[in-house]
């Protein structure tokens, strides 16, 4: 029987080699299988509704896919959580330590924590991951502002978390937290694209990596980023992120919020109501990251999932039974 060590190696082999999202073939014989973190907010004023498996109706791909589990994550369930702030952000953005702080000081004891910096395309990590907020909060400081070569694309420096993640922890759920204001140089900052390259492949990063990623709207120091149009760009960018991750994106219009406290509240409030969704979907038998759709027939439900899932082939799924 093969052990647990070497299976994570070879899915995790097959899965850092992927192509961003690739055609399928004409076959689909197969069955893959994948999981997904699930949302399940109660109306405003409301207790969380319970959510059975049976009122759930998935889709991959666009086609009818089998759920193989469907579990509330347990308070005490690992999670790792990087606070990613722009370093390129307002100095402004030194008003909110105090709401940065207290984030990082209230959240729960499964939650392990670190604070990185976009720097030139990267994501410099402050520290290990760790519960010690202490520690945690020793990486806070006021980002650099205007420093030529910090604001590179926000999502090269995703796509470089993603891909380095600071875990090999399989079990733990992992969440990011974006300060920025998303615009994209590198794709032209005074219009939305939605094809954009670098957004398409960070979120196909994200999705390998199983990241579910926030997003709080921040305006940046260049003043391309002041234009009403930078300002729609960016946080449509950040929308379509963070839609196809599972999170959710903050912003308030064509300015930078008063507090950022309502945000963390509001994200601390999402990951004690996530579920883990197992699924079986038809597959041409190849790891590759598909669309994802999700129906829940349950009143008084708000639902947050991905719009996109990594569905291990059969040549990984098979090494899991």
């Amino acid at each position: 029987m093969q052990s647990k060590a070497s299976k994570f190696a070879a899915w995790f082999a097959a899965v850092s080699s992927l192509p961003a999202i690739p055609a399928l073939a004409q076959s689909e014989s197969h069955q893959g299988q994948g999981q997904a973190i699930v949302t399940v907010l109660p109306s405003k004023g409301a207790q969380a509704p319970a959510v059975s498996q049976p009122q759930l109706s998935v889709k991959v791909n666009g086609k009818e896919a089998t759920v193989t589990r469907w579990q509330q994550f347990n308070p005490n369930s690992p999670v790792e959580l990087v606070l990613l702030i722009d370093g390129a952000a307002r100095t402004s953005l030194s008003t909110q330590m105090s709401d940065i702080e207290k984030f990082v000081q209230t959240l729960p004891p499964n939650v392990s924590a670190t604070i990185a910096y976009m720097q030139n395309g990267s994501a410099d990590l402050t520290g290990p991951l760790t519960t010690d907020r202490t520690e945690t909060l020793r990486g806070l400081r006021i980002p650099t502002g205007g420093v030529p070569g910090v604001s590179a694309s926000p999502y090269f420096c995703l796509s470089s978390l993603a891909q380095h993640w600071p875990s090999t922890n399989r079990q733990a759920r992992r969440e990011v937290v974006m300060v920025t204001d998303g615009v994209d140089y590198y794709d032209g900052a005074l219009h939305y694209d939605p094809e954009d390259p670098y957004l398409q492949a960070a979120i196909s990063d994200a999705v390998k990596a199983q990241l579910v990623v926030y997003s709080i709207y921040w305006r940046n120091t260049g003043r391309l980023d002041q234009t009403l149009a930078a300002t729609n760009a960016g946080e449509n960018l950040l929308a379509q992120l963070t839609h196809a991750t599972g999170g959710s994106d903050y912003w308030i219009g064509y300015g930078d919020p008063v507090s950022l406290q309502p945000y963390f509240e509001d994200i601390e409030h999402r990951l004690s109501n996530q579920y883990e969704l197992g699924f079986m979907t038809p597959s041409n038998g190849k790891t590759q990251v598909d669309t994802f759709r999700l129906k829940v027939n349950a009143p008084g439900a708000k639902v947050d999932t991905p719009e996109q899932v990594l569905v291990l082939g059969s040549e990984i799924a098979g090494t899991e039974q």
